[in-house]
């Protein structure tokens, strides 16, 4: 039988009238973040947490070890802690995390930028872990005709645990399709002169607004195993080279602009230096001014919102600090969608 080809290709044949009826010819722009609970509710949390931490690229340490932990006493105890965690920032209003709300609203704010330079795109988004899923935007990308597909996590450092495991799961969804979709993968944007541009711009803006003038700024990145480092990740380079760029670009000096890493989980030791460590240590030493950024997140979640805007202004507070900023990250603002787009426009050259 003669293969179908695009409406208006010059090859195209009369297809037989029993012939199934596909759409083809446009080009699907997948954004996916890390993921996200349902609810707050127990049992929300658990699932949420168990796909989570079962991801092999974000837990590495042998199941015969990790399992009985995970399903014995972290599914057991974790949910009930975290889900009060993301009460704190829900957002009440949609009934979901901020994180969804925001990447959400890039999707749509990038596909109404790009609607008259590429009528043929269907932009969607997606999570790693949680709804929507992966598969199931991949899907709904092919069945609406996309025969390209470009993937963009939303991760401007690439990490084993972050960016890989996303193109992980997209391979894990065309194994099961008969008509593969053709793939592309957006690089990350460490370095890009747009990114760094767009995120000391936007620093540059929102501490105009305080009340104060801080002494240190930190810029906090979310951290990984120290080992991960050893095996040959490339993350903590990238960190380093993009606060680097950063200060150089709001011409700070390193005692003024430092780089610490967050969110580590466990006995093992994590990139240091810690940020709630340092936060600590700065308002001990006198520092009674301090802001925090966090150029490694696309969009606020609760690593941002709970972990650095509650907890690390608490500690600062509680040793002595006065005033604690935590700055807002790029999400779905001018500066953070021009960011995607230029990365979304440059992978998709040759396409449109």
């Amino acid at each position: 039988m003669n293969a179908p080809f695009p409406s208006g290709d010059s090859r195209a044949v009369r297809l037989p009238v029993d012939h199934p009826r596909v759409k083809t010819g446009k080009i699907g722009v997948l954004l996916v973040n890390l993921g996200t609970p349902d609810g707050t509710d127990y049992w929300s949390m658990r699932r949420y947490l168990k796909e989570f931490l079962s991801d092999r690229r974000v837990i590495e340490t042998p199941r015969i070890i990790w399992w009985p932990l995970l399903n014995g006493i972290i599914l057991t105890t974790r949910p009930g802690r975290k889900g009060k965690d993301y009460a704190s920032i829900w957002n009440k209003e949609r009934d979901e995390s901020p994180l969804r709300t925001i990447t959400r609203s890039q999707s749509e704010k990038l596909a109404a930028s790009l609607a008259s330079a590429a009528p043929n795109l269907v932009v969607d988004w997606a999570m790693r872990y949680g709804n929507p899923s992966m598969a199931s935007r991949i899907d709904a990308l092919q069945k609406e005709g996309c025969d390209r597909l470009l993937l963009v996590p939303l991760y401007p450092q690439y990490a084993a645990a972050t960016s890989a495991t996303v193109c992980d799961k997209a391979f894990d969804a065309l194994k099961t399709m008969r008509w593969q979709p053709v793939l592309r993968v957006a690089p990350p944007w460490a370095d890009d002169p747009v990114y760094i541009e767009a995120v000391t711009g936007s620093m540059k803006k929102e501490l105009a607004k305080l009340a104060f003038e801080p002494e240190v700024i930190l810029a906090s990145f979310h951290g990984v195993p120290q080992s991960y480092l050893a095996k040959g990740d490339p993350y903590h380079c990238q960190c380093q080279k993009t606060a680097r760029l950063m200060r150089e670009a709001l011409g700070l000096d390193k005692t003024r602009f430092r780089i610490t890493f967050q969110s580590r989980f466990g006995p093992e030791e994590w990139l240091q230096p810690y940020t709630d460590k340092t936060v600590e240590a700065l308002a001990k030493e006198g520092v009674k001014n301090l802001a925090v950024c966090m150029p490694g997140f696309t969009a606020d979640c609760l690593e941002t919102l709970e972990e650095i805007a509650g907890e690390n202004a608490e500690i600062f507070h509680h040793n002595g600090g006065e005033n604690f900023a935590a700055i807002p990250c790029l999400n779905d603002s001018e500066e953070g969608m021009r960011v995607i787009e230029h990365v979304v426009r440059r992978e998709l050259m040759g396409w449109i």
